[in-house]
């Protein structure tokens, strides 16, 4: 408790909002507004939290917890305003590695099937705006493929996927 008040305490003194945390390691609050929180938790983590509005007297809470292992990858969870779990689908359609990847069906190329293959395991970077009710995606996967068929792929690849809130739901933005 003492931690989370010192990182607002010291955010409003514009200083750097930075605590030790359990694990005797930095901890830094790098954002706060009134409906926006994001913490660097490690060097290799981060959380993320935005209050939106579900109707006119009902907020929903959505957190984005990032980890970067070789690459980033990140779970976005939504809650009550009291903390209690709600099904993350009733908010967001989660993309999958098909809404990154479009390979046309008549393309003739005979390295494209191999390479898609090894999109064996769907990463995905979240980032809540703080200033906005947006939630990108960066779809993290070919960063983790050996050079050659990133290479291969890369054409094919629209990294990037952006969602509006609106109606108590995040949306994707058909065009960027």
């Amino acid at each position: 408790q003492v931690n989370r008040a010192d990182f607002i305490d010291f955010l409003e003194s514009d200083m750097r909002a930075e605590v030790t945390n359990r694990f005797n390691r930095k901890s830094e609050m790098t954002r706060l507004t009134e409906d926006y929180i994001r913490i660097q938790m490690t060097e290799r983590s981060s959380w993320q939290m935005k209050v939106l509005p579900l109707n006119d007297s009902v907020n929903v809470v959505c957190t984005v917890a990032t980890v970067q292992g070789p690459v980033a990858d990140s779970d976005i969870l939504f809650y009550t305003t009291d903390w209690k779990p709600l099904p993350a689908d009733s908010f967001l359609q989660e993309p999958d590695a098909n809404d990154f990847v479009e390979v046309p069906g008549s393309l003739q190329d005979n390295r494209i099937r191999p390479a898609l293959a090894k999109i064996d395991m769907p990463l995905l970077s979240a980032e809540l705006s703080d200033n906005s009710d947006t939630l990108t995606t960066t779809f993290t996967t070919p960063c983790y493929l050996d050079k050659e068929t990133a290479e291969i792929l890369k054409s094919y690849i629209r990294p990037i996927r952006k969602y509006v809130w609106r109606n108590g739901r995040f949306r994707p933005i058909t065009s960027l």
